[in-house]
């Protein structure tokens, strides 16, 4: 395949073009032998996922006939057309989209000058159109006949990746091997996919590390998705197929905009915008040591009750979700009372600071459930800079300009609750339920510390303490106390909350915050 030239002698332009075309057939159809050897391994070719991906007959190919230049070292008898990437555009329930895929029939999908130039061209037309690009990732690394012109490649993409970030989403769709330096252009993209078993992702191989550290370990058991899904948080999603992968990129891309100075796309609401949500009344549990799956909170609150939860198996203390009220989609950030008590640590800071700060980069409002206890203690959290990493998510928070509205379901304590986009650091609006406690700390705890003399000096300490602890409670925790304070803008029932989230942000809709004139901030990393 990618040997025939076009032909320079005389005849019709009919004719001229059906061999344009025979070509660009040839180009289509590939090696038989290396499809069925993609086939093989459970994997499609570059061009049935790209068929996926895109509205049917939507795709526009760029570049099919660029070939590589390079000679020597075995290169000068093979220049195949598309030199092993697929570039283009198509539609994606209507709306323009741009892909760059790496071909691994063809060089192993390697990037080398040529497949990089391509991949540069395409992201360069994604920025300018203002249109989301999706890159299906399935190649070898650097083409190493080329040299220092492949890294040079790289260098090119992972520049074009931090420009077109916050103004177009980008999202990496991983269907293969993924090595070295190639790696760091997914981590630059907003959103990664994965497929079990066939994609993987390290900076050094099982072979190396084996030679470095003599630790014995498998690809997947290396980068394999699912250790990307759980342990690293590189994956955002992990699927068992590519068809139910590509299947949830097109859901994905259906609730993001174009580009950061577009809204999202809205859709009618089906779910009607008044509907009562009384089954919150028995969900949540007023005692709040007791745990309930927030996830059940929030299906009950957005349309139709769908969602697409990011990150889904990872830091799963606290949730991070896309769905849509009346119609409109938001970003929902909520701690889970299933895992750690819905305590904040390192890597739930980081994964709804991340969250945050990608709704805020394309206008999708926030919604803030709040149920936390505080941040986790203990001298590892302490000493894997919990403060740097929680400091992550305050930052994202208030430097968020979008619409931010806050509920705060039953507790709240300490600087996890101020962090969480309380009133004091620019939440828009601020609810609670009757059963909320907004306090620095437990009862429990502050009695402890506020009264310890005189528990000590009584005769029963252990019934003074908990008459104290009632009388803290009373007073400073209350439910209704953060409203008389005007920390929270109401206390409303459970039930009511679809409908007053809908309200607030219909009200927020053309909320404009200028930020302070600066080049960029100097945010904790």
């Amino acid at each position: 395949m990618g040997e025939r030239l076009l032909t320079l002698d005389t005849g019709t332009m009919r004719e001229r073009t059906a061999e344009l075309q025979g070509i660009k057939d040839e180009v289509e159809r590939g090696s038989a032998k290396a499809t069925e050897q993609q086939h093989a391994k459970g994997k499609l070719t570059a061009r049935e996922r790209i068929a996926l991906l895109f509205d049917e007959g939507s795709f526009q190919e760029v570049e099919a006939l660029r070939r590589h230049r390079a000679t020597g070292f075995g290169l000068e008898d093979k220049r195949p057309y598309t030199d092993g990437a697929v570039t283009g555009w198509g539609t994606v329930h209507g709306r323009t989209v741009f892909t760059y895929a790496h071909d691994f029939r063809i060089f192993g999908g390697a990037l080398g000058e040529a497949h990089a130039t391509k991949i540069h061209k395409i992201m360069d037309m994604a920025l300018a159109a203002g249109a989301p690009l999706v890159s299906l990732n399935d190649g070898a690394g650097a083409r190493i006949q080329e040299g220092v012109s492949a890294l040079a490649g790289y260098g090119g993409i992972f520049e074009r990746n931090t420009r077109a970030s916050g103004s177009i989403p980008q999202i990496s769709v991983m269907l293969g091997p993924c090595a070295g330096g190639a790696a760091y252009s997914p981590a630059l993209t907003d959103f990664v996919f994965m497929v079990r078993d066939t994609s993987q992702m390290f900076i050094t191989g099982p072979d190396v590390v084996r030679a470095v550290t003599g630790e014995q370990i498998s690809q997947n058991g290396l980068g394999g998705a699912d250790v990307h899904a759980e342990m690293s948080g590189v994956a955002h999603f992990a699927y068992d197929d590519e068809e139910t992968c590509l299947a949830d990129v097109r859901y994905l891309l259906s609730m993001l905009p174009d580009n950061n100075r577009q809204a999202p796309p809205a859709v009618s609401a089906t779910d009607p915008v008044d509907r009562r949500c009384d089954v919150l009344h028995d969900l949540v549990p007023t005692d709040g040591s007791r745990p309930y799956d927030m996830r059940q909170v929030i299906e009950e609150l957005v349309d139709g009750g769908e969602h697409m939860e990011v990150h889904e198996r990872w830091a799963i203390n606290v949730i991070c979700t896309l769905a849509r009220l009346g119609g409109q989609v938001v970003g929902i950030v909520a701690n889970q009372p299933r895992s750690l008590a819905g305590a904040l640590d390192i890597h739930s800071s980081e994964k709804a600071a991340r969250f945050v700060q990608f709704c805020d980069s394309f206008n999708i409002p926030l919604v803030t459930l709040v149920d936390v206890p505080g941040f986790l203690p203990g001298v590892e959290q302490e000493h894997g800079g919990i403060i740097r990493h929680g400091a992550k998510l305050l930052y994202a928070y208030c430097n968020a300009t979008v619409p931010r509205i806050s509920v705060v379901l039953r507790k709240a304590y300490g600087g996890a609750y101020i962090v969480m986009d309380s009133r004091s650091i620019g939440a828009d609006l601020s609810y609670a339920w009757p059963a909320n406690e907004i306090a620095v700390m437990g009862a429990e705890g502050a009695a402890n510390v506020v009264f310890r003399r005189q528990i000590a000096a009584a005769d029963d300490p252990e019934s003074t303490r908990a008459q104290l602890v009632k009388e803290y409670k009373t007073e400073l925790m209350h439910p209704y106390y953060a409203a008389e304070a005007g920390l929270v803008d109401d206390v409303i029932d459970p039930a009511e909350t679809r409908r007053i989230l809908i309200r607030s942000l219909d009200m927020l809709r053309e909320k404009h915050a200028p930020l302070p004139v600066r080049k960029h901030g100097n945010q904790p990393v």
